[in-house]
């Protein structure tokens, strides 16, 4: 598992699990009608940390630089204020990083 992974995705397969099951997870995030993008990166982010890292794709490893392009970008954009119950905050969190965390 890379650093930048390790460092961009802060919440644990288990923690990651339990958000993407509330009513806010699934509110947030772009679709064409079904389940969100980043939603669906946060179900393939809980495999790809119960992974070892030998068995990790040249796949995987792709969406682990896009989930680390989309936090970095994500982070960048903070809005000003408590962020707790913002959409930006449900949104990073969809893609493994509570920014209250850091």
């Amino acid at each position: 598992m890379s650093d930048e992974f390790a460092d961009a995705v802060n919440m644990t397969a288990a923690e990651l699990e339990r958000w993407l099951t509330t009513d806010e997870s699934k509110s947030v995030g772009q679709s064409d009608g079904g389940e969100s993008v980043g939603h669906e990166s946060g179900r393939r982010i809980v495999t790809l940390l119960r992974k070892k890292k030998g068995e990790l794709t040249e796949d995987d490893h792709a969406h682990m630089r896009k989930v680390v392009g989309y936090v970095h970008r994500h982070l960048a954009q903070r809005p000003d204020g408590d962020v707790e119950h913002t959409r930006w905050r449900y949104s990073l969190m969809n893609w493994g990083h509570d920014p209250l965390k850091d």
